[in-house]
């Protein structure tokens, strides 16, 4: 399997970091938000990878190189202008020669769920897509009260009855027919296969996910990779 990940992003809300670094490139418990990202599909058996990147795209290719130093194959897409996911992804397609089922995910998304859920079953059903749902996680604490107004528990921010696309997908080479030069996975595509039968949802259950948007995400990132001895992907995929 081939992974491509969409890693072009200005990374706004992490300003100023990201004004002289690219977003891929900031570390997290020491390594490289791309290098985790590398190393956790790795470990799920993908050995060549396509990086679509923009912003900054030197400083990338600079300090990731062709990726021998990780035991794969890395190639670059570069997005001339701002393409919106989907056209980024059509241009890492063509760009990486990609022509074969293949895996995507966004570059901020830190997770160690198993991405051979999302192939089983979009390989399984036949489907063109099939993306990685994970669990809402509620942004605030909750308070457990009886009728009479005596508050019984404290909950920190439990897991609530929804999912929520995680950022990664499962995709075969018919996608390509779907991507327009410029748009949106989420706005143009994804409900264009929904329309027609074709993309699944695979419910999983990570130990971790988080999407590194902000300072905060940076720092409580690093605290769950410092508080998880070993390679702590590697506990579930």
């Amino acid at each position: 399997m081939k992974a491509i990940i969409l890693a072009g992003g200005l990374g706004s809300r992490l300003r100023p970091l990201t004004d002289s670094t690219p977003k891929p490139l900031l570390p997290v418990a020491g390594k490289p938000i791309i290098q985790w990202q590398i190393e956790w599909l790795k470990n799920a058996g993908v050995e060549d990878f396509v990086l679509s990147v923009g912003h900054l795209a030197e400083k990338v290719q600079a300090v990731m190189g062709n990726g021998s130093e990780l035991g794969v194959s890395i190639r670059y897409a570069i997005e001339r202008e701002p393409l919106g996911t989907a056209g980024a992804l059509r241009n890492a397609m063509k760009e990486g020669s990609v022509n074969e089922p293949f895996y995507a995910g966004n570059g901020d998304v830190l997770t160690d769920l198993d991405p051979r859920r999302c192939e089983g079953l979009r390989s399984g059903q036949g489907l063109v897509a099939a993306l990685a749902l994970v669990p809402l996680p509620s942004p605030y604490g909750i308070i457990e009260a009886e009728d009479n107004g005596l508050v019984t528990a404290f909950r920190e921010k439990p897991l609530l009855p929804h999912w929520i696309n995680a950022g990664f997908y499962s995709l075969s080479q018919a996608v390509l027919d779907y991507l327009p030069e410029k748009g949106s996975l989420e706005r143009d595509v994804f409900p264009a296969l929904v329309d027609k039968g074709l993309l699944g949802g695979a419910r999983l259950h990570p130990r971790f996910w988080r999407s590194v948007d902000t300072h905060k995400d940076l720092e409580e990132t690093a605290e769950f990779i410092d508080s998880s001895s070993g390679s702590w992907y590697a506990r579930r995929v």
